[in-house]
């Protein structure tokens, strides 16, 4: 009996060190708008599905925040959750959350969608690793802010946008 117990300990083990192996070789990215109910989601669940789709989810570990305190606990904004579902994206339920120091210790890339958001990321981190914070068209063929829908309400625009600025993303990171 004690000999079936070592080796179930020792196959957790095992599997334990190979989850966390991989955990540890993924790419970390970390989108971040205003509020983290509309554009950054979207980026969040967009970028998911497209690296599902490559056949490439366990190397990556993707998630979403804010830069202000505004939205936190609020799920996503209701226009930019119907966006992703009129494409094909799933989009769970879920709650905003501000950006903090220790994210930028945690991620590798921290994608923000305006230069404002860019401002308040790096007064949130810090300027360390600066080649971390960087805009999601800066990876395009046309820098600049990601369109903001909560002013404009052309949810299609932004999407344009994400969709454009990930696919750019991950084209940079195969």
């Amino acid at each position: 009996m004690r000999i079936q117990i070592d080796d179930a300990r020792q196959n957790l083990s095992e599997i334990d060190f190979f989850t966390m192996q991989e955990k540890y070789n993924m790419t970390k990215i970390l989108f971040v708008c205003h509020g983290n109910i509309c554009r950054s989601p979207m980026a969040e669940y967009f970028m998911k599905d497209l690296v599902r789709r490559e056949g490439l989810e366990n190397e990556f570990e993707i998630a979403s925040a804010a830069t202000s305190r505004e939205e936190i606990g609020n799920d996503v904004y209701p226009p930019a959750r119907r966006t992703l579902s009129e494409h094909g994206i799933a989009c769970p339920r879920r709650a905003a959350r501000q950006l903090t120091r220790a994210d930028f210790d945690e991620y590798d890339l921290i994608i923000g969608m305006d230069s404002e958001n860019e401002r308040g990321m790096r007064r949130i981190c810090g300027d360390g690793d600066a080649a971390k914070i960087r805009l999601l068209m800066d990876y395009t063929d046309r820098p600049g802010d990601v369109a903001d829908p909560w002013y404009t309400r052309d949810f299609e625009a932004t999407w344009r946008d994400v969709s454009d600025g990930c696919r750019a993303l991950l084209k940079s990171l195969k």
